[in-house]
């Protein structure tokens, strides 16, 4: 009995083990980039397509998406910038998106503290909100990508990059430190 109760203790470790040691369904990635002189860092997870229709159906158009998968996307800003003509403060925002068939609405929120998505954007916590124009790219992007491009002294684009939607925020950073 002592044996037998053994051999499965050790089968039971041995699983668990193995079961922390698989592969995420929806890896965590960071990025950081020196933009002019902020320091722009983005954490998020990246889910993939596998077959699946993404927007329009997994992630429905009009409605709140929290931009990825696992824990909120979170964007940090080293210094002030500007989306939109509207000054989001050094600090760490989370992103949202309310993506459309033709254009995403994108939310910086500073309530990052909290996880998942919330059913209703509070005001208080918009802190810049713009309305992008997605175009349709003639690949397919199997894993759900964010980047920073399009480089310059004083701005960039945050890329979002999916099946075969691209759409890309511009911000601007100051020059003088």
């Amino acid at each position: 009995m002592k044996k037998l109760l053994l051999i499965a203790l050790v089968f039971t470790f041995s699983f668990n083990v193995n079961a922390q040691n698989a592969p995420q369904p929806s890896p965590f990635s960071k990025l950081e980039q020196k933009v002019g002189l902020t320091d722009v860092i983005l954490e998020y997870s990246r889910p993939g397509v596998k077959g699946r229709t993404i927007f329009g159906g997994l992630v429905p158009y009009g409605k709140v998406w929290r931009t990825g998968a696992n824990a909120r996307t979170k964007i940090t800003f080293s210094t002030d910038v500007t989306v939109n003509e509207k000054t989001l403060k050094a600090g760490t925002y989370s992103v949202f998106t309310i993506p459309n068939a033709e254009s995403w609405e994108v939310v910086f929120y500073n309530d990052g503290k909290k996880s998942g998505t919330p059913k209703k954007l509070n005001a208080d916590h918009v802190a810049a909100k713009i309305t992008v124009k997605s175009s349709s790219i003639p690949f397919n992007v199997e894993t759900f990508t964010l980047d920073i491009n399009n480089l310059r002294d004083d701005g960039a684009t945050l890329d979002f990059i999916w099946e075969k939607t691209y759409l890309a925020v511009p911000f601007s950073v100051p020059t003088k430190g």
